[in-house]
């Protein structure tokens, strides 16, 4: 073969509606390598030429989670459970190309960009675990004093949109697209602005494994300047600010209060990094989930019951 064959870059697209699109905008911006804490020749090269989302992209992403959501949350836990295992066993197929990928979006070495995605993996699996469980911890039936019973089940918000974290672009991104989706609402990712190469090949894992299109779409670029209309959306239920610096977060804290989202603020409150190898808890699934009480009576009083 020829010592002269010319390498086939990889172009990334985002990722909207089980589909590939350009940006709407027709904008792209330079992604280059992070620089290893041992300053390592070779970082701060050019990766490649990521989208750089608009307003319309994410009013898009919008749309086809919203159409999306219906069929995804009426999908019974276990085949959630069933979808998400199979997206963890696309991305061990794929580990060296993520390996790659996140060692150079991070600054690792490829033995720690291993471990990175080795546990990316693992936390697939165990949200994949936990789909027809979280119900049995947060709901049940309740004492009542009273001819009637109640009980409580957990439902989905709905549509949900996540700031990926800035600094870990594949553990990070996993820890908070994995609950979200685990508990059948439907999310519109806004990938790492610096890092986002990881995320958009996660895009092809989604695709090509058993979850429906639209359930995630995620997108790239400036993460204020794709993160405002979103806060702001009337059709967005939810918005996960981890990825946002304390004064976006306020600035879009403020705008989501304008149809009462659910908002999760970043963590730690103070500014400081997140463990993301840490034992994530249930607080991530049961951030996006509302409580439903179906009160019935009991005895001769009839059958009929209400709910609130």
């Amino acid at each position: 073969m020829s010592d002269n064959r010319l390498s086939v870059f990889k172009t990334y697209k985002l990722y909207v509606g089980g589909k590939f699109p350009r940006s709407e905008s027709g904008r792209v911006y330079e992604v280059t390598a992070k620089k290893s804490a041992t300053g390592e020749a070779g970082t701060g090269k050019w990766l490649a030429n990521a989208p750089q989302s608009s307003r319309k992209d994410a009013r898009d992403a919008v749309v086809a989670a919203r159409k999306a959501f219906g069929g995804w949350s009426g999908a019974t836990a276990y085949n959630r459970g069933q979808v998400l295992y199979r997206v963890a066993e696309m991305l061990e197929g794929r580990k060296e190309q993520f390996v790659r990928e996140v060692a150079d979006a991070e600054g690792l070495s490829k033995s720690k960009a291993a471990a990175v995605v080795d546990a990316a993996i693992d936390r697939w699996v165990w949200y994949a675990g936990w789909t027809d469980k979280i119900g049995q911890v947060v709901g049940g039936a309740n004492p009542v004093a009273g001819p009637f019973f109640n009980l409580s089940t957990p439902e989905p918000t709905g549509v949900v949109t996540v700031l990926a974290p800035q600094e870990s672009s594949f553990l990070g991104l996993v820890s908070v697209i994995a609950p979200v989706i685990a508990t059948g609402n439907t999310a519109v990712v806004v990938a790492s602005a610096d890092s986002p190469l990881p995320a958009l090949s996660l895009g092809e894992v989604l695709a090509t494994s058993d979850l429906p299109g639209g359930v995630v779409n995620i997108l790239s670029g400036n993460t204020a300047e794709i993160a405002a209309p979103l806060a702001s959306h009337q059709d967005v239920n939810a918005i996960d600010l981890t990825g946002a610096d304390a004064a976006l977060a306020k600035e879009l804290e403020i705008a989501a209060a304008d149809n009462l989202k659910r908002v999760v603020r970043p963590q730690p409150v103070d500014g400081g990094s997140v463990d993301w190898t840490a034992d994530p808890g249930t607080h991530r699934l049961t951030a996006f989930l509302e409580t439903k009480t179906v009160w019935h009576p009991t005895g001769a009083l009839g059958a009929s019951g209400s709910s609130y």
